[in-house]
This record gives structure tokens, sequence and C-alpha cells, in this order.
């Protein structure tokens, strides 16, 4: 049986939680009251394609954090830091869209889902530090390059304007 300071904490983290989903809710109706265009909130993060999803159950595997995502674009990197003891997630991770437009509509659309009762939070990250991996020789290292953008680098002579906006 929990104790009732358990309870209460539980309740206290849940109701945290949900009050960030409703108060970017609001953000987003808010905007589309006023029309707002190239001005939205969002634009703070369009250099970055990562998203945070909070609220994750503990036994959804990085196949099925990416069949939910990928609705809203192609996944190209998913990060889901477990317990070093049990190997479960600890409920959160950090997701890469090829097209950072993407992280827009999953945060606008995933916020406050549902998933296996657990309610989402699906935020922008501004700066996320890709962790170290294992090299061959089984040290850890630092990746060689940061990538907060999923735009591809190019190899070769491409024209500026096959990238123009139309």
């Amino acid at each position: 049986m929990k104790s009732v300071c358990l309870l209460l904490q539980e309740e206290h983290h849940s109701f945290t939680h949900y009050s960030v989903v409703r108060e970017i809710n609001k953000i987003n109706e808010r905007e589309l009251e006023l029309g707002v265009g190239s001005a939205s909130w969002h634009d703070e993060y369009k250099d970055s394609a990562y998203i945070f999803v909070g609220g994750l159950h503990f036994d959804l595997t990085e196949g099925d954090v990416v069949t939910i995502f990928s609705q809203y674009g192609e996944v190209v990197d998913v990060n889901l830091p477990r317990d070093k003891e049990t190997g479960k997630t600890k409920g959160f991770g950090f997701l890469m869209y090829e097209d950072q437009r993407s992280t827009v509509l999953a945060v606008d659309n995933l916020n406050g889902a549902t998933v296996l009762d657990r309610t989402l939070r699906v935020d922008h990250v501004k700066n996320y530090k890709q962790g170290k991996t294992k090299g061959e020789d089984g040290e850890w290292k630092e990746p060689e390059q940061q990538s907060l953008n999923a735009r591809p680098e190019f190899i070769g002579d491409i024209p500026s304007k096959a990238f123009a906006k139309r």
C-alpha cells in the first residue's frame, strides 16, 4: 500500500505534467486566434530537429517510439535513457527528425496525447547534446560533430537555387 506522502507526490507530479501540457495547448490556441504566422513560438527552435518526449510508459522500446512519432516525419535518432541496473527506460527520451518542420507537427499533435494510460509531454529541444558512443576499441567517445539539425551534408557542387524556397 502506498503512503499518503507518496500519493501526494504522484498527484503533484501528475498535476505539474498536465499543467505544462495545458499551457502549451493554450499558447497554440491563442496563436491560432490571433492568426500568428511566422512569429510562432515554434520559430525559436527552428535550428533544432530534436524533441523531448516525457511520460513514456517504461515498457516502450525505441521501435515503439519511432512507430508513434513517425506519423509526423522520418525519425533519424532516438535516445531513451535507461536505468543502469534494470535496463528499463526512465520514461523520457529525445528524438530527432530528418526535417525540423516535423518537430512542430509532433509537438502540436502529440503533446497531451495518451499512450498506454500515460499522458505524453512533447516539447522542442533547443540545445541537445548527443551522447557518447562506444568505439571499436570499447572506449566511450564523444561524437565527432554535434548535430542539432538533420539537414544532410552534401558532397560536391550543388547549385544553391536547388534549395531555394518555392
